[in-house]
């Protein structure tokens, strides 16, 4: 697969084209249109033919899971857009919004109808606030359109949609933390059952998509299931945004088929920024997924290859590290990031990263000691399926990975600090003299 498949990206470099005008111009809102002379069921059916996984990294089927809801009780049901995109290195969810937001407010619109919801939920990064805007200015001008509101183009159907900005704690992207954040409480996983399908905004039936889940609903509808089936593998069908970033000399957001190998997109991103240094080490879901190395290039970064492989595809975050890197650096930050965030519901966790940390900073300053490397594990294993929700379990797959592949680097990291064997100013972008230019 050596082309790209520009979709919810195509029109992102027309100007204006965050605009209601530009995406009307580029079919949109056709699909709403559609969804409302079709039957509900017909719709959620529609989701389930396509193939459509979850693009917020877990990849569950997302017609699957319209489908959970239990049939009509005369009470209300919602729509949640888990748009607190936090993963470090995830940069697509964020993007998509800033550039043709009313990509998602269509999919709003067309989901909510699909499963019964008429009041729908989007859960955004608080500080993200020009995202923020210009999302709430594309709810306004939908409702102006009469594409939101009452009775949309004389359908009879009913539906607001209320843009929330949370105050960024990555905690919030679980799903049932972002609901209790939802309801005003402090964000903290839920113990499920029951599901959010049963139980879930205000204790009613709830479905929680992500961006790009309901982003692509629209183009689904418009152009049929057996067209976007026709994109990616048999089992991991469709079209996602890839995020590079890193050592590649075009870092940004590529739209493609999913089985893709990360050597195809770093040719498509000019190959890697210092062409006489090697790919060394990258993740290929985020920071929350165990790292790849050099030999998994051609790996096709479906859900299945890539779990076969020993990692997850995750949110598709790319994070490319060449050779001047230390990996046990890297690591460390992650793990800085994973011990902030706990929202120290559970030990594993709570206890977890803090001490995963300590250890961490010992090998990145030269001071750790031979045992430490099976310390480092041993504390992985006791969060690892024990923690409370995914957090912890993501925490401990750079550790385990890294160590790995590199554990040499732990080793070394017993007598000589990580800024010596790999000088941090080797793997910067500008060096002083451009800077002070």
């Amino acid at each position: 697969m050596t082309t790209l498949t520009p979709i919810l990206t195509r029109f992102w470099d027309a100007e204006e084209s965050w605009t209601l005008r530009t995406y009307e111009d580029n079919e949109g809102y056709q699909a709403l249109r559609k969804a409302l002379g079709s039957a509900p069921a017909d719709l959620v059916q529609m989701a389930k033919d396509s193939g459509l996984r979850g693009r917020g990294g877990a990849g569950f089927p997302t017609g699957m899971k319209w489908g959970f809801l239990p049939p009509p009780d005369g009470g209300p049901r919602y729509l949640v857009v888990n748009a607190d995109e936090s993963e470090p290195g995830t940069c697509k969810d964020i993007p998509l919004m800033m550039a043709a937001p009313h990509f998602l407010v269509e999919g709003v619109a067309i989901t909510s109808f699909a499963i019964g919801c008429n009041h729908a939920f989007i859960y955004l990064r608080g500080e993200v606030v020009h995202v923020y805007r210009r999302l709430l200015r594309a709810v306004e001008e939908a409702y102006a359109a009469g594409h939101l509101g009452k009775n949309i183009h004389g359908s009879g159907f009913d539906l607001d949609v209320t843009v929330h900005a949370g105050a960024g704690a990555y905690i919030c992207g679980e799903e049932t933390a972002l609901l209790d954040s939802l309801e005003g409480r402090r964000g903290q996983p839920r113990l499920k059952p029951p599901f959010p399908a049963v139980a879930g905004l205000y204790a009613r039936p709830t479905v929680v998509n992500n961006v790009e889940s309901i982003a692509s609903i629209p183009p689904i509808l418009l152009h049929g299931a057996d067209w976007f089936g026709g994109m990616g593998t048999e089992k991991s069908k469709g079209f996602g945004i890839f995020s590079l970033s890193g050592h590649v000399k075009r870092p940004g957001q590529y739209e493609a088929p999913l089985g893709i190998t990360l050597r195809e997109l770093i040719d498509m991103a000019g190959g890697m920024r210092d062409p006489n240094r090697k790919l060394k080490f990258w993740t290929p879901g985020g920071s929350s997924t165990p790292i790849f190395t050099e030999q998994h290039l051609d790996v096709p970064l479906d859900f299945e290859s890539v779990a076969a492989e020993g990692s997850m595809l995750g949110t598709r975050a790319l994070q490319i590290f060449d050779e001047s890197v230390s990996v046990v650096r890297a690591v460390s930050r992650w793990i800085d990031f994973y011990k902030h965030e706990s929202c120290g519901k559970c030990t594993p966790c709570r206890e977890g990263t803090w001490w995963l940390a300590q250890i961490m900073h010992r090998f990145e300053h030269g001071q750790g000691q031979p045992e430490d490397i099976e310390k480092l594990l041993d504390i992985c294993d006791n969060i690892l399926g024990r923690s409370f929700c995914a957090l912890g379990d993501g925490a401990t797959s750079p550790v385990t990975s890294a160590v790995k592949y590199f554990r040499e680097e732990f080793e070394a990291g017993c007598h000589t600090p990580a800024d010596v064997l790999f000088p941090p100013a080797a793997s910067t972008l500008f060096d002083k003299e451009s800077v002070s230019a």
